[in-house]
């Protein structure tokens, strides 16, 4: 490679000047056809990469149907737990990330080797794991769930089939009520959905009294009691499609509002305020990814995010089993 990369493993990226009068979604388009790719952006990333994205979803609706693609390069505009999952379902393709540091706050808050530890004490549990947590931990497990399948996935086992959930715990709450069944939780969570002020929401409805209140499966429980509506991503969405309602107080991360706000351009959307001093909601992670990120990650198609063969096909059973279950469901 004829031009120097600067501070990829210190900064987690290509820090490639860039041409301040390129035109970067020219290029990027220019990219994805001399080299075959195809662009996989998250709802929660800024509206300029999710204009320039092939598909834009939840994290395993893009993998699935990157892994149906003739691409031969992913690159995932996410975070990255994504990128892995991506990689385990389409193993023979090149997966980029646009910037390594772009983790979870979820995914870290459960290590794989403490996780190992934890299930040791449970034997003869089940152990369903969250999708949006590491290849590692996936690999760690009997069955993978979405926040969508959650409920049918823990209901689809005998009632006295015990369980392991992890590793969020508001999600894993949430599931318990909607089954009644017992499970042993993992404490962990998502800092974006646990940090939505009560106080300010009530005021916003108290503003918009007219306004449904819709919220992720991963927020608290005494965010979720008020909720008109719960759901994934994907649900949220199509609710504010379905709802003849016309204005929404959005509980997730502020980055759907504009997939929202595109098929809906008459209604209003409002992101849940935080108890911090912003005004919505943002994942610093899924904001590391920038355009021109993408553009260098395309054009010296690094950082490259690879697994080891071993955890690629242990992944590859649990989530291959959330798909079994769901196809009999007919989820």
């Amino acid at each position: 490679m004829d031009v120097q990369l600067l501070d990829l493993e210190r900064k987690g990226y290509i820090d490639e000047p860039i041409d301040p009068e390129l035109d970067l979604v020219d290029e990027i388009n220019r990219l994805k056809k001399e080299k075959n790719a195809v662009i996989l952006a998250h709802y929660y990333q800024e509206p300029e990469i999710q204009d320039i994205a092939d598909y834009i979803g939840d994290s395993l609706g893009l993998s699935q149907q990157a892994a149906r693609t003739p691409a031969d390069m992913i690159v995932f505009a996410g975070v990255h737990f994504m990128a892995e999952t991506a990689k385990i379902l389409s193993p023979q393709k090149k997966v980029l990330l646009p910037d390594l540091k772009a983790g979870c706050s979820l995914a870290d808050s459960c290590p794989p080797h403490l996780f190992a530890k934890f299930r040791e004490q449970y034997p003869e549990h089940v152990a369903i794991t969250y999708v949006n947590c590491t290849a590692e931990l996936k690999a760690l497990s009997d069955i993978v769930c979405t926040s969508s399948n959650a409920v049918q996935i823990v209901e689809s086992l005998p009632r006295d089939q015990q369980i392991i959930f992890g590793p969020d715990k508001n999600l894993g709450e949430y599931v318990q009520r909607r089954t009644g069944r017992d499970l042993v939780l993992w404490n962990g969570a998502c800092m974006v959905h646990e940090i939505f002020s009560q106080e300010r929401i009530d005021a916003l409805r108290r503003e918009y009294p007219d306004a449904k209140f819709i919220a992720h499966p991963e927020c608290e429980e005494h965010i979720l009691a008020q909720a008109d509506y719960i759901g994934s991503t994907s649900g949220l969405l199509n609710f504010t499609k379905q709802s003849t309602a016309d204005t929404f107080i959005v509980a997730t991360e502020s980055g759907i509002i504009h997939q929202m706000q595109k098929a809906s351009p008459d209604k209003r959307f409002i992101p849940a305020p935080p108890n911090n001093a912003c005004a919505c909601n943002d994942c610093p992670y899924m904001k590391l990814n920038t355009l021109e990120k993408l553009y260098n990650c395309m054009r010296f198609e690094l950082p490259e995010v690879d697994l080891s063969a071993e955890v690629i096909e242990r992944a590859r059973r649990p989530i291959e089993r959330m798909l079994e279950i769901s196809e009999r469901l007919g989820l």
